[in-house]
């Protein structure tokens, strides 16, 4: 196992503003790494410059302004900070306690679209700091459970309230087409068949808010609030993230996006390379990983190592992610972080 010791720039910017250091003090310069940018080679014996908590410059003949606290990571690998992708950070301390699980909401149905799961968020969370020195800068919180699992939201890993954590919120919706049972139903059919129902309420619910107030509707399979959430859905301005692996059912969630025009993504993805043409041609983002080797799940029986490879190959928009197939979901970049060499 190699260790790593991060150091999570960004953070240690913000902590010298908000002890009102001098404003010099707020750029950082990380000095005589081995630096690898978000894209380009390696660049050696590199430096980075942070200023206000903002990559401002990044090469070897760099200048550093006057006053900058210096960091030296002489010997060590200086990279962009990770993004997990896909967490219960805040929302999750110990699974077997039930009184800190705030990742999932009971809904109508295993419906709850509606659900904002960073409205329960603990900026407090112990599992915060070791993400934090962990080289986690940025992460997605996600609602889990049911056959539509609610909103996910994009914060920061600084100090502070939610509110100061918050870049963007929602950033996905998120559903589950690949376990029957966790969604409250007996077959992946009755997924689709189910969804299928909820977005043709939710686009007649659109046309028809007027006569639903009066109780002049049928009945809809889903409440008056999780209609309301899938609007942003419906209208392509927000995506929807898909948990799925076995790909009959990635084809089964691209034939629902096309019948709805909706923006799709997929998570998890095990078998997605066997889709890798259709799903570039769809321009269908992929959050996926390569850390196990033999399948989570008959739903996964095709699972590779080389999957990612084979849809960035193929022109697929990918987010490398954790153990692809019920794991940890770990993707993108932002702020900076130094490991060990």
């Amino acid at each position: 196992m190699i260790s790593y010791r991060l150091i999570n720039v960004s953070a240690v910017a913000l902590a010298v503003a908000v002890t009102g250091a001098p404003t010099g003090a707020q750029t950082v310069a990380i000095t005589g790494g081995k630096v690898y940018p978000v894209s380009g080679p390696a660049i050696e014996n590199g430096t980075v410059v942070i200023t206000n908590g903002r990559i401002t410059a990044v090469g070897t003949n760099v200048s550093i302004p006057a006053g900058a606290q210096r960091i030296d990571a002489t010997g060590k690998i200086v990279t962009p900070g990770f993004v997990n992708s896909s967490t219960q950070l805040g929302v999750q301390e110990v699974s077997a306690v039930t009184d800190t699980r705030d990742a999932a909401a009971r809904g109508k149905d295993n419906v709850a679209a509606a659900f904002t799961v960073w409205e329960g968020l603990n900026p407090n969370s112990v599992m915060l700091a070791p993400a934090r020195k962990e080289g986690i800068t940025s992460f997605v919180v996600i609602p889990t459970g049911g056959l539509i699992a609610g909103q996910a939201a994009l914060l920061d890993v600084v100090p502070g309230t939610t509110t100061d954590m918050m870049i963007r919120a929602p950033v996905a919706m998120v559903a589950e087409i690949g376990d029957a049972q966790q969604a409250g139903l007996t077959s992946r059919g009755e997924l689709i068949v189910k969804l299928r129902e909820i977005f043709d309420d939710a686009k007649y619910f659109r046309t028809h808010r007027d006569a639903f107030d009066r109780a002049a509707t049928r009945d809809f399979s889903a409440s008056r609030l999780d209609l309301e959430a899938l609007q942003p859905v419906l209208d392509g301005k927000l995506p929807l993230l898909l948990t799925v692996d076995r790909e009959s059912d990635i084809d089964a969630a691209m034939r629902l996006a096309r019948d709805f025009d909706i923006k799709l993504m997929i998570g998890g993805g095990a078998e997605a390379w066997m889709m890798a043409d259709k799903l570039a041609a769809a321009r269908i983002p992929v959050l996926t990983g390569a850390m196990n080797n033999i399948p989570a799940g008959f739903a996964s029986l095709g699972q590779r190592q080389e999957n990612a490879a084979l849809l960035r190959k193929a022109g697929v928009s990918v987010a490398l992610i954790g153990n692809a197939g019920g794991g940890d979901w770990k993707c993108g970049w932002r702020a900076c972080a130094i490991h060990r060499a």
